[in-house]
């Protein structure tokens, strides 16, 4: 470990291959492809190619392929083993000097009005997933959550595809829009308990650090949007996006969330991903 951790460190400390490894961190558990990165952070091939070496070398990143297709994902083996040097030699052991460790999402205070965990899913046009992602979890998650959807680049209205399916489910649809992220940035905004991404393009980009420190999840999906022939065709895309989403919002819905610490709430929300 006495070479392993240097290199991590120096490794990290180039700007370029930090926003890599930053990229594959929102993107976790998914297995990202190459060309993916290079588009999302506008890098040559070649470039990316050194940086993501330069990553596996150190033991931060791990490959895989299928076919002719390279993929990459952050290896936690090597990141916790990372964190944990760090913790026990800079910091003697004391999570309290170094870590903000928090036994929960965001421990609520007794006084405050409102116990229920601050939920925000978020997308690219905030047209679709996130909004089927926001009714599914106000729907089945009863009075636990106060939910929230928005969109990076939020369209000006909700795809009509998807507002027939909710309809269709017997949700109500009239309160819904398309909100900016904006909208929750800053001092009059909710402190998010738990922020999900659901679609890769969202993920990819950089995120504002979140007050508090909520409990982050990506719920990468294909985007219904994009399906392409005749209506029923299109129609049956949303319904494929709505049934994988209340899968992962039933089993999300389902956690005994005030029971579990910060680590295995993080993992439980990984979980959900992989297996949903």
């Amino acid at each position: 470990m006495e070479k392993e951790i240097p290199l991590r460190l120096a490794v990290l400390g180039h700007p370029q291959r930090l926003s890599v490894f930053r990229l594959l961190m929102r993107r976790y558990p998914d297995h990202v492809p190459a060309g993916e990165i290079a588009s999302a952070l506008d890098v040559k091939s070649s470039t990316l190619s050194s940086y993501l070496s330069a990553l596996m070398q150190a033991g931060l990143v791990s490959q895989t392929r299928e076919g002719t297709w390279l993929y990459y994902r952050a290896d936690m083996g090597g990141i916790r083993e990372t964190l944990d040097a760090l913790l026990l030699d800079c910091c003697r052991g004391r999570p309290e000097l170094c870590l903000p460790v928090q036994p929960g999402p965001n421990p609520k205070d007794p006084s405050m009005r409102d116990p229920r965990f601050n939920v925000l899913f978020i997308c690219t046009g905030n047209s679709a997933r996130s909004i089927f992602a926001e009714t599914l979890l106000r729907s089945f998650g009863g009075e636990r959550f106060n939910v929230h959807s928005a969109g990076t680049k939020p369209s000006s209205e909700l795809n009509p595809f998807a507002i027939e399916v909710l309809r269709g489910k017997g949700h109500d649809v009239d309160s819904l829009r398309a909100k900016n992220v904006s909208e929750f940035i800053g001092s009059a905004a909710p402190e998010f308990d738990f922020v999900f991404t659901v679609c890769d393009q969202a993920a990819n980009e950089e995120c504002p650090a979140w007050e508090g420190q909520p409990i982050s999840g990506h719920w990468g999906m294909p985007d219904p949007v994009k399906a392409e022939g005749s209506d029923a065709e299109k129609s049956l895309a949303f319904q494929q996006a709505y049934g994988t989403l209340k899968n992962r919002i039933l089993a999300f819905a389902a956690l005994p969330i005030a029971e579990l610490d910060r680590i295995s709430l993080q993992k439980a929300v990984d979980d959900i991903a992989l297996n949903h």
